[in-house]
């Protein structure tokens, strides 16, 4: 069904052929920064689909965030939202899909180098304060995780430990996949990233422990609502890849570690 999804929209975009008339692998789109608003959302005199609706059951990757256009970065707001986009022109209106992952990633300042033990960063802090001015809040309230990833030092790349093989992760996430379908058979979703509030309140259930580690958090990091029910859809994930039932302090815990509310502040 979702190979079929995407494959209409590549279909009208007119990026299909008889060598690839079915999609089968998941869209990934990585379009450059200086792409448009226009070419973002989708458009022109008769709309097409931009790269939201191309990477529709995929994967939106924007590499250098901040340096998108601030225009181009707040068109997404919606779609991440409601999983598809209006456009209208003179021409006519048209609603497309455009129900994606969106992966981003960003250095900490123009040169790289802030926060690195070795001080090579120049930067000051209203050069840093303009270079992130780009990503509103609204925005980054959207994303599920923010993670820092600090810089690889010379004896992390020496070292020869085997990592987990891929297809071990892929083992795992297809487990969790599956729990999630069985989870929301019949309900026209199937996965914990498209959980309704009302669904969150019926599958993310805390026992006290986390009720109280929750509010804590809420009040103490100054959460929105939405905020609040991403941490939630972010544990119960935690706890399917676990293979658990129910969403332990430990992992809702974990899902408030992936809301790092100072990333852009330091």
């Amino acid at each position: 069904r979702e190979a079929l999804e995407a494959t209409e929209v590549w279909s009208v975009a007119g990026m299909t052929d008889r060598r690839r008339p079915l999609l089968r692998q998941r869209p990934f789109r990585s379009p450059h920064h200086t792409v448009s608003a226009v070419a973002l959302a989708g458009g022109g005199s008769f709309p097409r689909p931009g790269e939201i609706s191309l990477a529709h059951n995929g994967v939106l990757f924007l590499d250098e965030l901040p340096e998108f256009s601030r225009d181009a970065l707040e068109v997404l707001r919606q779609p991440i939202e409601d999983g598809e986009v209006t456009i209208t022109r003179a021409a006519g209106s048209v609603r497309l899909p455009s129900r994606f992952m969106l992966v981003c990633a960003m250095n900490p300042c123009r040169c790289g180098w802030r926060g690195h033990p070795s001080g090579r960063c120049a930067c000051t802090d209203a050069v840093v304060e303009k270079y992130v001015s780009r990503i509103s809040g609204p925005l980054l309230d959207r994303m599920d995780l923010h993670v820092e990833v600090p810089s690889v030092e010379f004896e992390a790349m020496r070292r020869r430990e085997t990592p987990e093989s891929s297809a071990a992760v892929k083992e795992r996430v297809d487990a969790a996949r599956a729990q999630q379908n069985s989870r929301f058979a019949g309900t026209g979703i199937s996965c914990n990233a498209q959980m309704t509030p009302a669904m969150a309140g019926r599958f993310c259930t805390l026992d006290s422990a986390g009720e109280k580690l929750l509010e804590s958090a809420f009040r103490r990091m100054g959460l929105t609502a939405r905020s609040h029910d991403r941490i939630l859809r972010v544990a119960r994930t935690i706890a399917d890849l676990d293979g658990e039932e129910t969403i332990s302090a430990g992992h809702l815990a974990e899902a408030i570690q992936y809301r790092n509310t100072d990333i852009l502040r330091k």
